[in-house]
């Protein structure tokens, strides 16, 4: 397997690229970062949990997926219900949930933050302790080389913050937006959501979030902000087929 540098379907053929987020991600502005083939990609293990196969995949997809991530390995997927439909039978669904894409209205008020900071590599271990504590989603030490990580402190420790995930053509994803529990319904998410989507359209490009379907109070508050839905997705922990080495 290989390093694959492509442009994300210029000529529009696959559809929307949010119809495809990862897939359009790992071949656009993060094909630096994927490791794979033309059938099927991945982040690096240390950075993202995400894989992603082509759209309307094929057999070979599922072949090249299960080399790339090793027999017994677990790997995060999201899509459509046809994109799950395509699962090979012998792959196992560890878990599986329903979600939500939203993306940014005009409606959106951003602005930058003075309190925020922006967040590196020295911070990835209060990143990494402020994750485990809230749960906003999967975050790994090589999480924030995906793009801007900003954050909040009081008393020099960090107790918010929020960056940016899946980069899509013309599109960021704003991701892992979480605050310590003694700190929270002080507005530190919604003002790190408006920072952050304002470094995006600085840039040019359009904010986007997913969500669990089930979280109804994020999704209150991001619509609330300016956010309306997009379509319903699916996310799922699978299994790759074969013993996990030893």
């Amino acid at each position: 397997m290989t390093t694959v540098e492509r442009p994300f379907d210029p000529a529009g053929q696959l559809g929307h690229p949010l119809d495809h987020a990862p897939w359009a991600s790992l071949t656009g502005a993060h094909a630096y970062l994927a490791e794979g083939t033309q059938h099927a990609l991945r982040y690096p293990p240390d950075v993202s949990p995400f894989v992603a196969v082509e759209p309307s995949p094929g057999p070979q997809a599922w072949r090249d997926l299960a080399e790339l991530a090793g027999p017994g390995a677990t790997v995060a997927l999201s899509g459509d219900a046809d994109l799950f439909a395509s699962v090979p039978a012998d792959w196992e669904f560890e878990m599986r949930g329903e979600g939500v894409q939203l993306v940014a209205t005009p409606a959106l008020q951003t602005a930058p933050d003075s309190e925020a900071v922006r967040l590196g590599e020295a911070d990835v271990p209060e990143m990494l302790d402020l994750v485990a504590r809230t749960q906003p989603g999967p975050f790994l030490p090589g999480t924030y080389l995906l793009g801007t990580y900003l954050g909040i402190r009081r008393g020099g420790a960090l107790v918010a913050m929020a960056g940016e995930r899946l980069h899509p053509p013309g599109w960021t994803e704003i991701s892992a937006v979480c605050t310590d529990p003694a700190f929270r319904r002080q507005g530190l998410a919604g003002r790190l959501v408006s920072a952050v989507a304002h470094g995006i359209r600085e840039r040019g490009e359009t904010p986007l979030l997913h969500a669990a379907a089930g979280n109804v109070g994020a999704i209150r508050l991001y619509q609330a902000m300016g956010f309306e839905l997009r379509r319903r997705t699916e996310f799922a922990a699978l299994r790759v087929p074969g013993p996990a080495p030893e």
